[in-house]
């Protein structure tokens, strides 16, 4: 795994943020991790990947091991969708690609060709479309598996951990309430996993294309259709004062 930033000496105390897109922040110039280590004076090295979930956190164990080595650790909740499971498997770094459907997925929707399908919301869109019960079976699969190997993830780790989970609006940017908008890490499954952090931060913000920070963004000319689908500055700096108090009070 890549993550972002000059390669940092770890023979000094640090704290760690892992996470995905948004820890790594992406089209910004001063993620939020890069924010709490001026706020907090002390060493935060950003350990967000792009494109990394569940699995990533689940399989890496060089990552495991510079999280240990921590004073504490922020954790960006995963999201639901990329995790290898009993349905499909995904990349093992690029959680939002799918390998290939499992014999259960193409036995429980005969009437599908997986053929085309190489993305984990391609997938589940794909589904979603035919709505009926054998959905459900699917997401009541996926839950079970996020907490189990996020609980193995955080029961692995002797590392204090605020669990940050943030929850990314994307409202007037082509989201549909059939689509995937309520596909997503639930409050119970927050819950199940909370009592192996020190804490938990909730932050919820939206999108730049939202929010109408695009100006702010940093991106190539032919980016501006995904920059508009990730977090601004605003956020950044708003999600790094939501964890300032809980992480001195680990500190």
């Amino acid at each position: 795994m890549w993550f972002r930033g000059t390669r940092r000496v770890l023979d000094q105390p640090y704290a760690a943020c892992v996470g995905g897109d948004e820890t790594f922040g992406r089209f910004v110039d001063r993620p939020f991790p890069a924010i709490l280590e001026v706020g907090l004076e002390m060493r935060v090295l950003n350990f967000g990947c792009l494109f990394s979930g569940v699995e990533a956190l689940y399989q890496d164990k060089a990552l495991r091991e510079l999280l240990r080595g921590a004073d504490l650790c922020v954790l960006q909740a995963p999201g639901l969708l990329g995790q290898s499971n009993h349905f499909y498997r995904v990349h093992r770094r690029r959680n939002d690609r799918v390998l290939a459907p499992t014999e259960d997925l193409i036995g429980l929707y005969p009437e599908i060709d997986f053929t085309e399908v190489h993305f984990v919301r391609h997938l589940m869109t794909c589904l979603n479309k035919i709505r009926d019960a054998r959905f459900e079976v699917v997401l009541d699969e996926l839950r079970r598996n996020w907490i189990r190997k996020i609980g193995e993830f955080l029961q692995g780790l002797e590392t204090p951990v605020i669990l940050l989970r943030l929850q990314v609006l994307q409202g007037e940017l082509g989201e549909h309430p059939s689509d995937l908008a309520y596909v997503g890490v639930t409050d119970q499954m927050i819950a199940a996993v909370s009592t192996l952090c020190a804490d938990t931060v909730d932050v919820k913000t939206q999108v730049c294309g939202r929010s109408d920070e695009i100006e702010d963004m940093l991106f190539g000319t032919l980016q501006q259709p995904m920059a508009e689908h990730m977090i601004g500055p605003a956020a950044h700096r708003a999600i790094a004062a939501k964890l300032m108090g809980p992480i001195r009070n680990l500190h």
